[in-house]
């Protein structure tokens, strides 16, 4: 079951039917309404700027043409992260991972000097203790922590069984914390 209200998620279907029936316009309202978060989602599983630009269109050209195949009550956000996650597998097996860290948020204002910058290297920390994770966890971890699925949802997206996606979230986790703790622990000594 997802966060968004009722009215949204019954708008979404009407964009959706309305783009089934050949509005353009329609599609493109929802590729707007997703394109954000399927690229901060592909970019924190490629570690590539450009990789996950050209994933998002990928995604939204395969799912524009795939569009009368989306059945009427299943999840759209779900089925295009779906669909994104294919080609994520699909271009990765081909090619060799090009890695770079991805851009982190500045602290809050309002935090001292001191703060923020314990803030941003916590954020680094945490950022590349999840670029480390292996691919099948961390796109796990994303979609849960990120996004908001269910397990269900994961399960889905990633093409396995509700129990492999808890598990992979689980391990997700668990690795992070092996990683994080002894760093964590270190800096409030």
């Amino acid at each position: 079951m997802t966060d968004e209200p009722l009215d949204a998620k019954s708008a979404e279907m009407r964009l959706i039917h309305e783009a089934q029936q050949g509005d353009r316009q329609a599609f493109a309202k929802l590729a707007d309404a997703y394109w954000e978060r399927l690229y901060r989602w592909l970019y924190h599983l490629t570690h590539h700027r450009q990789a996950a630009e050209d994933l998002v269109q990928e995604t939204l050209l395969k799912s524009f043409a795939a569009l009368n195949s989306f059945r009427p009550g299943s999840n759209f956000k779900a089925w295009l992260f779906r669909i994104a996650y294919n080609g994520f597998v699909n271009q990765w097996r081909a090619l060799d991972r090009v890695r770079q860290p991805f851009p982190q948020h500045l602290a809050d204002r309002e935090e001292n000097p001191l703060d923020q910058v314990l803030t941003r290297e916590a954020l680094q920390l945490l950022t590349r203790a999840v670029g480390r994770l292996p691919d099948d966890y961390r796109a796990a971890f994303l979609l849960r922590a990120e996004e908001g699925l269910s397990f269900r949802e994961i399960a889905g997206v990633i093409g396995v069984t509700e129990e492999t996606a808890r598990w992979r979230v689980f391990k997700a986790r668990q690795k992070l914390m092996n990683v994080l703790s002894p760093q964590l622990d270190r800096e409030h000594v």
